[in-house]
């Protein structure tokens, strides 16, 4: 199979979707790779090194989109990305369809084969391709949000940890998937105190056993999280509802109950945020202000931290494409579940079901199209 990778183009996006080892992986098994010119750069890696690994160099993205039969991507096309897209192509990525319209009747009227990263899922339910920058965008959440927590750009001026005779700062954290319990472990780990929220007791019960003696946690509903934003200095949304839009835990009219400078780091704005004031920031301009209390909804956080995503993406990731590769993806997604589950829409049709719901659009069943 010929696999093309280029270079993302979203703001402040400097990951790539696959790592010069990578590149090997699948060209050791003789299919062909072209990686655009510089487009691993932003990771820390050169074109030399992905000429080593048995890639092919090519200078702009149109050529890499017009020559590949799979795309490999790590953020889902934008507009001038979308006439890239053609009738047939399979196009690996993360789409988050649910939080784009727009997006999504781009993809349908190309006829590309749109399989989301975000939406692969095991037999237990795991997500294994959102998982590593889960624990990336968890862990990232309290590293901005104290961040923001400072004075100069109008947080409270809380530290997380405090100091002998002062209070640590108080977190909270809404979900206790991934980013929840990432979050929750790097908040603690600086010395806060944590309240941890999920609605699933057996989850709960776990991280009870697993968490420090300074996470506590809770059952989530809106009375308790209406009781708990009064005096809490972080907020971390981080509730998913896989492939579709995240459930609005947190009302505009709460926002008036907390402090100046409370700060609420919304992890879900990928899909559509569960802060009803989210609306998606960039790493160039990631905070604005509601009400005193500090927003930070930046979509693609991990592209911070782009060595260590990049090569976390790239172990989750390969697997599946060196199947894709080989088989083909109708007979990759036939021979394994995980995948079919991956496929949200193909061919112009809509196969996946939240991705339906979100925008009343006909649902057709995944086996028609393979």
């Amino acid at each position: 199979m010929i696999i093309g990778v280029p270079k993302e183009i979203k703001s402040n996006e400097n990951r790539v979707a696959l790592t010069p080892a990578g590149a090997l992986e699948l060209t050791r098994r003789g299919h062909t790779v072209y990686v655009q010119s510089t487009a691993g750069e932003g990771s820390g890696f050169e074109d030399e090194e992905y000429k080593g690994a048995g890639a092919q160099i090519l200078g702009t993205a149109d050529e890499v989109w017009q020559i590949a039969e799979m795309i490999m991507k790590v953020k889902e096309p934008i507009a001038e990305e979308y006439k890239r897209c053609r009738a047939n192509q399979l196009i690996f990525t993360y789409f988050h369809f649910a939080s784009s319209e727009e997006l999504t009747h781009a993809m349908i009227e190309s006829g590309a084969v749109c399989l989301a990263y975000e939406t692969v899922e095991t037999k237990d339910r795991q997500l294994p391709l959102l998982i590593p920058m889960s624990e990336v965008a968890g862990r990232m959440a309290i590293q901005e949000g104290a961040k923001y927590l400072e004075k100069p750009v109008k947080g409270r001026g809380v530290l997380l940890g405090g100091v002998p005779g002062v209070p640590p700062g108080k977190v909270m954290v809404i979900g206790g998937g991934v980013v929840g319990t990432q979050a929750a472990k790097m908040a603690a780990g600086l010395g806060a105190q944590v309240t941890l929220l999920d609605t699933n007791l057996n989850r709960l019960r776990y991280l009870n056993d697993v968490m420090p003696a300074n996470v506590v946690t809770m059952f989530s509903n809106e009375y308790t999280i209406r009781r708990l934003i009064k005096d809490h200095d972080l907020i971390v949304g981080a509730v998913l509802i896989p492939g579709a839009k995240a459930p609005k835990l947190i009302t505009r009219d709460m926002l008036k109950h907390m402090h100046a400078g409370t700060v609420m780091v919304d992890v879900a704005v990928d899909q559509g945020g569960c802060f009803e004031t989210t609306k998606a920031t960039t790493h160039a301009d990631p905070t604005y202000i509601i009400d005193d209390v500090v927003h930070y909804c930046v979509a693609n956080m991990p592209g911070a931290v782009p060595f260590t995503s990049t090569v976390a993406l790239t172990n989750a990731t390969l697997p599946y494409a060196i199947q894709l590769a080989n088989k083909g993806w109708q007979k990759a997604c036939a021979d394994n579940n995980e995948l079919r589950l991956g496929l949200n829409v193909v061919g112009g049709k809509v196969v996946y079901e939240g991705v339906a719901e979100a925008f009343d659009l006909p649902l057709v069943k995944v086996e028609s199209v393979m």
